[in-house]
């Protein structure tokens, strides 16, 4: 966009440039008209009066003039075309329907180049010229869009409706997005130049880096979708010439949203224009055509999020516990923001429903009301659960503020190992610290996440932790002894692939800014580089005589009716406390059927079925009613 067009943006909203602009468009049509006059042989109209300074300082018919370079002829074949359209004793002249031998004959200045089909009137779209006849005597059009931005008016290209759009606001960068910004506007000043393609953090974000880069070119930004780039060659050319003369008249950068499968048709496009366009790419796209630059976009730092969450909902809000469970950007804590309605008590619901991630390919939210008063541990395991819950509650205090984390970005997040029997709580504890830290818990279904298919299980535990990786959730990898194994010794590509994937994973856990918790039967399966990578590690034994008399204290909700129960004769039986609580509700259902409360009689024989079922004798038992 050059310095006259930027100029006229600037006034074009002007009340005294759109008239004075009007006047000097009049005034060249009366010159044109004149000409076609003097042609015909008849008695040109007055001139209309030009009083001086009347002019428009730079009028539009100048900026499409000096943009594209248009000759003094092309410049009068332009306003030829338009004053059929604007004024009716002009169109007489023409017979209604302009024509370039027309236009050789009564115009000054005249060339044949003028409407060659790499001039400036054809290639950048300003005439339509009729593709039936002889060039000379072809109808020559002025395009609508073009004939608005003469007499001053600015609106949107119906040519581009439905592939280009308005960028959406955005609330700006964050310094530590800045430097991306500059780059995509260094890149933009160099005509032809490679194009940017922003990846990395977040659509938002990079939507943001692309705004103030063309803000820094003086300009503004539209968005092109992909999904309807013209599959027809002709029509991409098209496009690409309405986006070059769209970046001229309205005074926009592009930006491409990439989307999966679109690799081609954005390949082929910005290898076609030479306006200001960049490449918004969640991953990276694979373009060829074209020289690239990667600018990588930063999601904000946690520092900065806190300095968001405190600008947009003010002192009171608990920016420093939002900061460190959620990982958002600046568009979606201004989003969160709105949605709580100003009230700092209303954030953190608001953002669990703002971030909650899309898993429910690989993984299912598990709800549960679980606390700690309904956990029976022994007090190291109670302990090195609430240091589990301390740590992610306080990561952005301890890394950021007291300044523990010493230029590393992995490895700052939350991973634990619960190990045990089956039965011993495992995944109860993983929902007991979920509530605690308000965060939604996931199950990943691993099922759905290992494949035979080399190369699949990587991919699926990627979407995995890129959906969850904002940390707004809590992953459980429930009975995760196959994924989690131990490598191997190298026999065959079978070896060497599972390899890769505990690898991987390794690398993925690193990164993971999360709370993710592993649980396992065989916690001495696991792969000693993964427990290198693991921050706590849990120990659920098998529960002794006291634990199991807490249990059964436990197992019956005081609106459960119950009669006669011996609880120290129950706490006898090796049952660990999954095993507990599948007995108490198989009790309550025999005392139900029964019309009767819950005794022992129902209990033991619930015991002896849940016995039966995991293979093992069930002990006679003797007990005293109370």
């Amino acid at each position: 966009m050059t310095a006259t067009a930027a100029a006229s943006e600037a006034r074009a909203d002007s009340a005294t440039w759109t008239r004075a602009n009007q006047r000097s468009v009049v005034a060249e049509l009366s010159e044109v008209t004149a000409a076609l006059a003097r042609h015909a042989g008849v008695e040109p109209p007055p001139a209309p009066h030009r009083s001086a300074g009347a002019e428009a300082e730079s009028s539009a018919v100048d900026v499409v003039a000096d943009a594209f370079g248009l000759s003094p002829f092309e410049r009068s074949i332009l306003l030829l075309c338009a004053g059929v359209e604007l004024d009716a004793g002009h169109a007489a002249l023409c017979a209604s329907s302009p024509t370039f031998g027309l236009a050789l004959a009564a115009l000054p200045d005249p060339h044949w180049s003028a409407l060659a089909p790499d001039g400036p009137l054809r290639r950048w779209r300003l005439v339509q010229v009729a593709d039936h006849g002889p060039l000379t005597a072809a109808t020559l059009r002025i395009d609508e869009y073009v004939l608005h931005y003469l007499t001053g008016l600015r609106g949107p290209d119906a040519k581009l409706t439905g592939i280009v759009g308005a960028a959406a606001a955005e609330p700006g960068t964050t310094p530590l997005q800045d430097p991306a910004a500059h780059r995509v506007a260094d890149l933009w000043r160099v005509p032809g130049g490679p194009v940017p393609v922003l990846t990395g953090g977040d659509r938002w974000s990079r939507l943001a880096v692309a705004a103030h880069a063309a803000r820094d070119l003086g300009t503004g930004l539209s968005t092109i979708d992909p999904r309807v780039i013209p599959v027809d060659p002709a029509a991409r050319e098209e496009l690409a010439r309405l986006l070059e003369r769209h970046c001229v008249l309205a005074g926009t950068a592009f930006l491409v949203d990439h989307e999966p499968d679109t690799d081609a048709a954005v390949d082929a496009l910005v290898s076609l224009t030479s306006a200001p366009v960049a490449v918004s790419a969640g991953a990276l796209p694979a373009l060829r055509r074209r020289a690239t630059v990667l600018v990588d976009v930063p999601r904000p730092s946690a520092a900065e999020q806190h300095d968001l969450w405190l600008a947009g909902a003010g002192p009171d809000a608990p920016a420093a516990a939002l900061a460190a469970a959620f990982n958002l950007d600046a568009a979606s804590i201004a989003a969160t923001v709105t949605a709580a309605g100003g009230d700092p008590d209303a954030l953190w619901t608001a953002c669990r429903a703002v971030d909650r991630p899309d898993l429910s390919t690989h993984a299912q939210r598990v709800e549960s009301a679980a606390s700690w008063d309904d956990l029976v541990l022994q007090p190291v395991q109670r302990q090195t659960l609430e240091l589990l819950t301390a740590h992610a509650r306080h990561r952005v205090t301890v890394y950021d503020e007291w300044g523990l984390r010493m230029g590393r970005d992995t490895g700052l997040g939350s991973t634990a190992v619960f190990g045990g029997p089956s039965g011993t709580g495992k995944t109860f504890a993983a929902e007991v610290v979920a509530n605690d830290l308000s965060l939604d818990l996931y199950r990943v279904d691993l099922s759905a996440v290992v494949s035979k298919y080399i190369g699949e299980t990587e991919k699926n535990l990627r979407r995995v932790f890129d959906a969850a990786d904002h940390g707004a959730a809590v992953l459980l990898f429930d009975e995760a002894d196959a994924l989690f194994g131990k490598r191997t010794e190298v026999r065959d590509s079978h070896d060497r692939y599972a390899n890769v994937e505990v690898s991987y994973l390794l690398q993925r856990m690193e990164a993971y800014r999360g709370l993710a918790i592993l649980t396992t039967n065989m916690a001495d399966a696991l792969d000693a580089a993964f427990l290198r990578r693991i921050r706590f590690l849990v120990s659920f034994p098998f529960p002794d005589r006291a634990m199991r008399l807490e249990l059964w204290r436990r197992a019956f909700p005081a609106a459960t009716p119950t009669s006669g129960l011996d609880l120290d004769a129950l706490a006898t039986l090796d049952l660990a406390g999954g095993t507990i609580r599948n007995v108490a509700v198989n009790a309550a259902f025999l005392a139900a059927h029964a019309g009767e409360p819950v005794g022992m009689g129902h209990v033991v024989q619930a015991a002896r079925i849940e016995c039966s079922k995991l293979g093992q004798p069930m002990p006679s038992l003797t007990w005293e009613s109370p």
